[in-house]
């Protein structure tokens, strides 16, 4: 279940074998590969545009943080867990979250990022 992704990452697009389909994810916990995050707070299933908005709590100050869909590795229904290959480091240096998503402009800066991080990602972290 989950492990690497195939092809291209595409930051906005749920991968097929991370088991969201149809899914509404509020509520999950998230776990980055280093621990636990927070709670997806809301969530977006559109197509080309999927993504997670985590409510993180404590860990950050309280602030909020978006993962786009491709940084989920995969989701456990029964613990009501997603799991997503980056590590709180990564997630933290990811650029602040912005209450207007649709914003072109914030999508590619937040997308260039998790591009980035995903070529800078070692295998044997996923999980």
């Amino acid at each position: 279940m989950g492990g690497a992704p195939t092809g291209n990452f595409d930051p906005w697009s749920y991968r097929d074998e991370a088991g969201v389909a149809g899914s509404t994810l509020i509520g999950y916990k998230v776990e980055a590969t280093d621990g636990s995050i927070g709670k997806i707070d809301s969530d977006s299933n559109e197509v080309n545009g999927s993504y997670l908005v985590v409510d993180t709590g404590p860990w950050i100050f309280g602030k909020k943080v978006m993962l786009p869909a491709g940084t989920v590795n995969h989701v456990d229904h029964e613990e009501q867990k997603v799991y997503v290959d980056r590590n709180k480091d990564q997630i933290k240096a990811a650029p602040e979250y912005d209450e207007t998503a649709a914003d072109p402009a914030y999508r590619d800066k937040l997308g260039g990022y998790y591009s980035d991080t995903y070529a800078a990602t070692p295998p044997g972290n996923l999980r």
